[in-house]
């Protein structure tokens, strides 16, 4: 009668199923009690179902257990739906184990992986997946402490540091043990992930598509992008939408935006805003502004404020500011930083400073680093250098290098050379060019002044690190830098280079560069040609190289030209070329009289 009744209700056949059951529960039958509850939750008989998984679980039969304990949680009687779920769980109920865990990850106490692991063991793949999600979450928290706190390096001393203000913590050395430490944390972590992925496998095979989506994001961080697709899109053919976008912009960094679009469509049609922001940003990339603008919107509505972000920055682009400024307002009132911070930047250039800086202060104070370097940019505005100096402390400690620059200028006026390498150095190892040319002149100002060689030694100069810095500069088009790289590279015999620095300042407009041009092609025999820089030089006001031209037409006996850049040269100083310049011109004056 049991197994009977069991069949029917299986197969759907509740009035039919009913007698046999309630006969064989009658018989003292604990399957048919489980059964019979399972049957009477169906007709929505609650209580009395219960009933019957009581006089099973009472039984023994951990089915029941299970049941019974999801109908104690249901009702809100946590204490009754544990007991019920842990004797399930104990007698090897997967669904049990599984349930059980469910209910202690929801309140938070221990015990709830230990269950989660046994579910997993046998099979099932929701635990398997859970499992796999607690082990990553314990990975990444393993792997943050091996790291550390970031301690800061050694600072100047803050005479105008606020009342009650902490002191700043000097430099420190970490111990050989914890360093070792840090390398057992990092293995740790690493194991951890693995088994992560272990058990993400076995639910995704299972046919999980979350677990799909997440085991293809962790090969994709490995970068094992081929089998991170396969699992992606095993996920987005399971209709989960992340997975979609995500295989999206797997493909697109593939170069196949072809394909990329058709999986953005399907997660964006479903909602996702992310898809969404994307097709917009590739419709804008082709110049079809309209479609561009419908997905932003799209975005919107999807409860994506990147969509409000990035319909500002389309109608920037396009010169409509009232429109742009109005989607920044709403991207910014949503939390979004970074609107925030455009949207202050243009307040600022429509001269709306008071209106700007609350928008700046908001993105800074959530993570803005461009936004902690502009409200230093408005405090020097203002004349306050302290105020100023502490937000660009703040930019430059989050590795913004211009940030790091403006510290380390500050840092030299005050005379605190060290940690003022220390910030040019970041400064210039982030891309600052000016960052690379002040650090090489820091070092070059060490250089111990060049001696005459001594018997055996070569007298050409070795190339150091400033010289290393300075053509970091150069290449970047420093026009400073390359002119003192040229200098530097002339020193060392280096004449082609020489030329290759100076002429690349002087086409860029420096009269320094132009002037030291025409000296090195007047040293290798090239006078006419070194005329042409020094009268560019002389033009832009340069006192030497006026003289020079001076000097030059006196010795070809081109007297009246001559005189013309000797009287260029005497306004434009400095005090001793306009000394030698005013006895040239006396010279060219009575010649031209006599």
């Amino acid at each position: 009668m049991s197994e009977l009744g069991a069949q029917l209700l299986r197969g759907g056949a509740l009035d039919e199923a009913e007698p046999y059951l309630r006969s064989a529960t009658s018989a003292g039958d604990r399957a048919a009690a489980n059964n019979l509850g399972v049957l009477l939750h169906q007709r929505g008989y609650k209580e009395e179902a219960a009933g019957w998984w009581r006089v099973a679980a009472v039984a023994g039969s951990a089915a029941a257990a299970h049941s019974l304990g999801r109908h104690h949680r249901e009702r809100g009687d946590e204490p009754a739906a544990e007991y019920w779920l842990r004797q399930s769980a104990e007698q090897g109920h997967v669904h049990g184990a599984f349930a059980l865990a469910d209910l202690l990850e929801h309140r938070g106490e221990a015990g709830a992986e230990r269950w989660l692991r046994r579910a997993a063991e046998h099979g099932h793949r929701e635990a398997s997946y859970r499992l796999a999600r607690t082990l990553e979450r314990r990975a990444r928290e393993t792997a943050r402490r091996a790291r550390g706190p970031v301690l800061p390096g050694p600072r100047r001393p803050q005479p105008t540091r606020p009342k009650g203000a902490a002191p700043v913590p000097g430099p420190r050395t970490p111990a050989a043990g914890e360093n070792q430490g840090k390398e057992q944390g990092k293995a740790r972590a690493e194991e951890l992930t693995r088994e992560a992925e272990q058990w993400y496998r076995q639910a995704a095979a299972r046919g999980h598509r979350g677990a799909a989506l997440q085991l293809g994001a962790l090969l994709e961080r490995r970068g094992k992008l081929k089998e991170a697709g396969r699992w992606y899109l095993s996920s987005a053919r399971e209709g989960e939408t992340r997975a979609a976008c995500a295989l999206g912009f797997l493909l697109r960094d593939a170069g196949d935006e072809e394909n990329a679009a058709v999986w953005w469509l399907k997660a964006a049609q479903n909602g996702d805003g992310n898809a969404a922001n994307a097709l917009g940003a590739l419709h804008a990339e082709r110049g079809e502004h309209q479609t561009a603008e419908r997905w932003y919107r799209s975005a919107m509505d999807a409860g994506d404020h990147n969509g409000a972000y990035n319909l500002a920055l389309l109608c920037a682009a396009q010169g409509r500011t009232a429109q742009a400024e109005q989607w920044y307002r709403r991207a910014a009132y949503a939390g979004h930083r970074e609107a925030s911070n455009a949207l202050a930047v243009m307040l600022l250039q429509a001269g709306d400073a008071a209106g700007a800086e609350p928008w700046f202060s908001k993105a800074a104070e959530t993570g803005s680093v461009d936004a902690a370097f502009n409200l230093g940019i408005l405090h020097a505005g203002r004349g306050d250098e302290d105020g100023a100096l502490r937000w660009y402390e703040r930019a430059a400690s989050a590795g913004h290098a211009e940030a790091a620059l403006q510290v380390g200028m500050a840092l030299l006026r005050e005379g605190d050379e060290r940690s003022a390498e220390r910030h040019l150095r970041c400064a210039a190892g982030g891309g600052s060019a000016e960052g690379a040319y002040r650090l090489a002149a820091l070092l070059d100002a060490r250089r111990p002044p060049q001696g005459p060689p001594r018997l055996g030694e070569s007298s050409v100069a070795a190339r150091d690190e400033s010289a290393a810095w300075y053509e970091r500069a150069a290449e970047q088009g420093h026009r400073r830098a390359q002119v003192r790289a040229g200098m530097l590279a002339a020193e060392r015999g280096e004449v082609e280079t020489a030329a290759r620095w100076y002429r690349a300042a002087a086409e860029a407009g420096s009269r320094n560069g132009a002037f030291n041009l025409g000296l090195l092609l007047a040293r290798e025999g090239g006078e006419p040609e070194a005329a042409l820089w020094w009268r560019r030089a002389a033009e832009a006001g340069h006192g030497r190289a006026a003289l020079r031209l001076g000097l030059f037409f006196a010795r070809r006996g081109e007297l009246e030209e001559s005189q013309h850049w000797c009287d260029a040269a005497v306004a434009a100083g400095p005090g001793e070329v306009a000394e030698r310049a005013g006895r040239l011109r006396e010279a060219l004056r009575e010649e031209l009289s006599a």
